[in-house]
């Protein structure tokens, strides 16, 4: 098991930046793919990011393409969300999500995938 602590989060004005980190416990954390998922209020969660295990890979959804980046530094147990051009619609609550290795999959953009989950951390981007 593993276990996911979200910072970074807080008010921002439109069109900045801000960067989330996600620190990991438990388990051999590099064997994981990594995701960065958000829920705004009365929608679905949505994979935004995610990134394999060797940080090689990533995928994005459509929403944040061009605006946000997910890295990863295994020898620090961490990943991590550049956000910037930062807009309204992305005020949610963003979660760091774990997809263990027994899943097989290389970059998860399904919250289907993963099976560990942060508590999340708010994130208010101010017009």
């Amino acid at each position: 098991q593993v276990q996911l602590v979200e910072s970074g989060g807080g008010l921002v004005q439109a069109g900045g930046s801000r960067r989330l980190s996600c620190a990991a416990s438990g388990r051999t954390f590099s064997n994981y793919a990594m995701g960065w998922c958000r829920q705004a209020p009365g929608k679905e969660r949505e994979i935004v990011e995610a990134i394999s295990w060797s940080g090689v890979d990533t995928d994005y959804a459509d929403s944040v393409k061009g605006r946000f980046t997910i890295s990863r530094d295994n020898a620090k147990n961490t990943v991590y969300l550049q956000m910037n051009g930062l807009k309204p619609e992305d005020t949610a609550v963003y979660y760091c999500a774990a997809s263990p290795p027994e899943r097989r999959v290389v970059v998860a953009m399904s919250v289907y995938e993963y099976d560990y989950w942060g508590r999340g951390t708010q994130v208010t981007v101010s017009s």
